[in-house]
This record gives structure tokens, sequence and C-alpha cells, in this order.
């Protein structure tokens, strides 16, 4: 299950919601949005772009959180050479990594 099509497409839409990219697509459908139907861009249409765009927020500072802590547990392990079995696990899908944790919570 490591290397299914949709759980590796579904963690590479996640990581593309976190780029800068992500909020020119937003601005993009929202000037779309008011050329070809302004009459429907009320206030239900402003609600459902601001609720987009705090997603978009969200995941990105979600995203850089993750990405800090990361990079804190890499100079971890790197200092822990008896570690050097876990140092490539972030390859993994989640659902292994979850595997993974578990055996070893198990194991404790």
């Amino acid at each position: 299950m490591a290397n299914h099509p949709i759980t590796s497409a579904l963690t590479s839409i996640g990581t593309l919601t976190s780029r800068p990219a992500a909020f020119l697509v937003l601005l993009a459908y929202a000037i779309l949005w008011m050329i070809f139907e302004r009459q429907s861009l009320d206030w239900h249409g402003a609600a459902t772009l601001f609720t987009w765009a705090m997603t978009l927020f969200i995941q990105r500072a979600e995203h850089r959180d993750t990405q800090a802590i990361h990079a804190k547990l890499d100079e971890i392990l790197r200092s822990d050479h008896a570690a050097s079995n876990i140092t490539r696990i972030d390859d993994e899908e989640p659902e292994e990594i979850e595997k993974h944790r578990h055996r070893q919570q198990q194991g404790d």
C-alpha cells in the first residue's frame, strides 16, 4: 500500500496546496468568477473565497511547522549514528509511518 497511486496523489495535492502558487490559483479563480459570473459573486461567493483562502493559509502554516520539525529531527538523527535506520522514513507514505510508530510503541 506504500506506493498506491491514490495515496501518493493525495500526498502530492496536500503538498501543492501549501505552495504560494495555490494562492495564485485562488486569485485567478476569483478573477474569472468576477468576469464570467459577476451576478453570483455575492456574500455567499465571498464566503466561499474567504474559506478557501483561510484553508490555504492554514495548510501553509501547518506545512511550514511540519518542515521545521522535520529539519530539527533530521539534525538530531544525523548526530545519533545509532538512529541511521530511520533517517529516510519521511520518504514513506503516512500510513507506513503510522505502522512503524505503532510497532515502535509496542516494543517499548
